[in-house]
């Protein structure tokens, strides 16, 4: 049995389908789901991992891009997992293809941003003569999930922030309309406001930004 008939098979054993309507539809309907609560998941995942190690370490990128062409949101969750930390100390730099499609199919928030800080923002760390051009690409797409990516992708840098890139990306996205990329904007100023809150509030009094990511953004500094 491969890695992801096992996996498929636990998880189907699993399932719970009054949890998976109730996630579903706090998905708003976009996945199916086998209704399997994260600590479960995880458990079945890792006792499942143990049993194919060295499919893992061979095929590991193949297998991720197989388990996202499953309905169930479980699967593409498991997939982000897998591909940062199988690959955390082994990027290649063509993995950027990989990571952009991981963030641009199966798209919404619990996926993207745990790719955003756990795999792009890691993979730049690894690759920083990649981040200019990387960076630029995602904040022009017009995939709005891109564009939250770049914005959220230094979660985490702290004072290895660079802080000219990321204000400059808040700005450039600052009048837009979508809940999640004004979101993002005030989400990633708290977060860069707990190492720099002064130049947060700064930045904050000068932007104009949209409403919802000021108030996310000064919410902790002006306590």
């Amino acid at each position: 049995m491969t890695f992801i008939q096992q996996l498929s098979r636990a998880f189907e054993e699993a399932a719970n389908p009054e949890f998976a309507a109730q996630m579903k539809s706090y998905l708003r309907d976009k996945f199916e789901l086998y209704g399997i609560k994260t600590n479960l998941r995880r458990d079945i995942l890792k006792t499942v991992v143990r049993d194919h190690f060295l499919h893992l370490r061979d095929d590991i990128r193949v297998i991720c891009f197989d388990l996202y062409n499953f309905p169930q949101r479980e699967m593409h969750l498991c997939a982000t997992e897998l591909f940062e930390k199988q690959l955390r100390n082994s990027y290649k730099k063509s993995d950027i293809q990989l990571i952009e499609a991981l963030i641009s199919n199966n798209s919404w928030w619990d996926t993207v941003d745990f790719i955003a800080k756990q795999i792009l923002g890691k993979y730049l760390i690894t690759y920083p003569d990649e981040t200019k051009y990387v960076i630029g690409k995602f904040s022009q797409s017009e995939n709005m999930w891109l564009n939250r990516s770049a914005i959220l992708f230094q979660l985490g840098y702290k004072n290895k922030t660079d802080e000219d890139l990321f204000y400059s990306l808040c700005l450039q996205h600052k009048h837009s309309n979508e809940f999640f990329i004004q979101k993002a904007i005030g989400w990633a100023l708290r977060e860069y406001g707990k190492t720099n809150p002064d130049s947060v509030l700064k930045f904050v009094e000068s932007a104009d930004l949209k409403p919802l990511s000021k108030k996310e953004a000064i919410r902790n500094i002006l306590k």
